[in-house]
């Protein structure tokens, strides 16, 4: 005879029907349970988003939400923070909310969070220091359970457990998140280099960005290895703070104006090489024939601009839901990764029709 798991054992408390509420009348966690035949911390678990990790079948969990939204019965979410010294808050942190970095990596960390069920609140500090200061104490102040920080430097006295994505500021109070930025420049230059392109310009990210550095050095260590020189002249940075493409066609009309010749541009992100391809065709170039163009990123618009973009994919939603993933277990104390640990994820290459054999 098969034994029930604890799950399907806590299903059945009673033989019993009790008497069916009323609809459209607020009822208890106690008198829905009963109504269902089902304990209380069965249906408890279904409502506060627990029914995937403790093993509650499907048909139960129907049951549950529909009797629950029948019934009019809510959470008491305050009775569970007071009862497990929690408030299932999280506040993430990032530079802005725009059409894609940041947006691929909260729509990762909402994935993981809305299955635990918990709720979170943004934050955009575009860069500016009074907001990167202000906004830690303000989420704190409001009993956030921890905080994700997407690509923005945090504090070493944060009193809550923090992940960052993207955070090379290493510290010993967080866990971060990073991309291979090794490997992705490998990619990037070996794709260029086979396709004959010798004079490369770059466009290097701001400098407020926790990428920018580590990529710009990635980049220099490959292209020595491959025997690709930079050149002075051929490299400029994004200025501002628009996370559009205009850092990015002004970028280009820069090393336009410099009358250095080049075949190609690697640059930091999707939405500047966009910009750059603007620029280009101003400038009566052709993408592909005349300039080959590499991005950064392969966020939703890289697929569909015009020519489409060769670029270095992130996983960015995988960053988000790991973020989140190891902030849970650091706020229930059941991870298996400790602060000062750095997870690392991989790119891979995405060849799309920006980039073709170098004209000679």
């Amino acid at each position: 005879m098969n034994k029930k798991t604890k799950s399907e054992e806590d299903e059945v408390v009673s033989k019993t029907t009790p008497v069916r509420p009323v609809a459209g009348k607020t009822i208890a966690l106690k008198e829905l349970s009963a109504y269902l035949g089902l304990s209380q911390s069965t249906v408890s678990r279904v409502i506060n988003g627990g029914a995937t990790a403790h093993r509650i079948a499907e048909t139960t969990q129907r049951r549950v939400l529909e009797a629950a939204a029948l019934y009019g019965y809510e959470a008491n979410i305050i009775a569970r923070s007071l009862r497990q010294k929690r408030t299932f808050t999280v506040g993430v942190l990032v530079p802005e909310i725009s059409e894609g970095y940041s947006t691929a990596v909260l729509s990762g960390i909402e994935d993981a969070l809305m299955k635990e069920g918990l709720f979170y609140f943004v934050a955009s500090h575009r860069h500016h220091e009074d907001l990167l200061a202000e906004y830690p104490r303000l989420m704190i102040s409001r009993a956030v359970d921890g905080i994700i920080a997407v690509d923005t430097k945090m504090s070493e006295h944060v009193r809550v457990p923090v992940v960052a994505v993207s955070g090379h500021w290493h510290n010993q109070n967080q866990i971060s998140v990073e991309l291979d930025h090794m490997r992705a420049a490998q990619l990037a230059l070996e794709h260029l280099q086979k396709l004959g392109h010798q004079r490369i310009a770059f466009i290097k990210g701001q400098a407020f960005s926790s990428d920018t550095s580590r990529r710009w050095k990635a980049i220099r260590e490959v292209a020595k290895k491959l025997g690709i020189e930079i050149h002075p002249e051929l490299t400029v940075q994004l200025r501002g703070s628009d996370p559009g493409p205009e850092p990015g066609h002004e970028a280009t009309q820069e090393l336009l104006a410099r009358n250095s010749p080049f075949s190609a541009i690697f640059s930091f992100n999707d939405a500047s090489a966009v910009g750059a391809i603007t620029a280009l065709r101003e400038a009566g170039l052709q993408i592909p024939r005349d300039v080959s163009i590499v991005g950064f990123d392969d966020v939703l618009f890289a697929a569909s601009s015009h020519p489409p973009l060769t670029t270095v994919r992130q996983p960015l939603r995988q960053m988000g839901q790991m973020a989140a993933a190891t902030l849970l277990g650091l706020i229930r104390g059941d991870g298996t990764l400790h602060p000062g640990s750095v997870i690392t994820v991989y790119p891979e290459l995405v060849i799309r029709k920006s980039t073709a054999r170098a004209a000679h």
